[in-house]
């Protein structure tokens, strides 16, 4: 069956805060020609200069994906892509007036929900796919991490989670057909543990947390003293930690939320490939840099 490329039906608009710059910002979906792909424009720069979203342009991926073109970044975008994928959106010009997405709840759900308000609109020229023909693996010793995408007749990813964590146990979680994306993975947030909040502000990042973005997990007993260092940072009177280690901030959707949430990520960095995939992926421990280097593994070996 020959799929169509598509586009949104009209212009929308979100707004909110960027996690790690705490920039406030405005994200503008435009309808786009077919063949365009997905696109953001730097309105707030001169010349409004666009950067597209393709793997090829990704500069850094720490706590985050960030591409760049001709100097120009946009920063933690994996979520605005997942969403787009998600809803097999293939053209999109995305006006952004600052460097950094709104984080929003810390998941895709507001992204997918503006996305829809706009409609989806079916383009004349066929979708272009990259079906799979052999077994492509791409491993990270250090991090032990193992991506891997096999030939199948349809997209489907396999995710397991293992952060040698008693709070956090391993987790998987299972896409078996994209339609699955809105409601069993849109929803799951990003999750951080409660000893990584100061370094990551002193490495001055997550100036947009508040606490209403992301699952806090606490692996350690952690002192009345430090849970008000940390209530202060964020502007809350008092945090408290819930039994099962998750702070008082969050209550879990799914009860493998954070693998949910990873195969969200893995899915917005995938489409970075530039097209859809058709073949079985399965990632063991992925995360934004071996997810990256996963997808420029299988731009070299596919010969793209």
């Amino acid at each position: 069956m020959v799929e169509k490329q598509h586009t949104i039906a009209k212009s929308v608009s979100i707004s909110g805060t960027g996690l790690h710059t705490g920039q406030n910002g405005v994200l503008t979906f435009h309808p786009a020609e077919q063949n365009h792909g997905i696109k953001f424009r730097r309105i707030d720069l001169d010349g409004q200069p666009v950067v597209d979203a393709l793997v090829k342009n990704v500069v850094d991926t720490s706590r985050g994906t960030t591409i760049a073109q001709n100097g120009v970044k946009v920063y933690t975008i994996e979520h605005i892509m997942a969403a787009l994928r998600g809803l097999n959106i293939d053209n999109v010009l995305i006006d952004i007036n600052c460097e950094e997405p709104p984080i929003l709840d810390g998941s895709s759900k507001a992204v997918i929900d503006v996305l829809k308000e706009a409609g989806a609109v079916e383009q004349d020229a066929e979708r272009k796919c990259l079906k799979i023909r052999k077994k492509i693996v791409y491993t990270h010793p250090k991090v032990g991490c193992k991506l891997m995408v096999e030939p199948a007749d349809k997209f489907s990813v396999d995710v397991k989670v293992d952060y040698n964590s008693q709070v956090l146990n391993v987790q998987e979680a299972h896409l078996h057909d994209i339609s699955e994306f809105e409601n069993d993975f849109a929803p799951c947030r990003t999750f951080v543990f409660f000893q990584e909040l100061e370094m990551l502000l002193n490495y001055n990042l997550i100036k947009g947390g508040d606490l209403s973005n992301a699952i806090v997990f606490v692996e350690k007993q952690v002192s009345e003293d430090d849970l008000r260092r940390v209530a202060s940072l964020f502007h809350k009177d008092m945090v408290s930690v819930h039994e099962g280690g998750i702070l008082n901030n969050a209550t879990l959707r799914f009860e493998n939320e954070p693998a949910r949430h990873k195969l969200l990520d893995l899915l917005g960095d995938m489409t970075l490939l530039g097209m859809p995939i058709i073949g079985r992926v399965t990632a063991y421990k992925p995360g934004h840099f071996a997810n990256t280097e996963f997808v420029k593994q299988i731009v070299k070996e596919m010969g793209l």
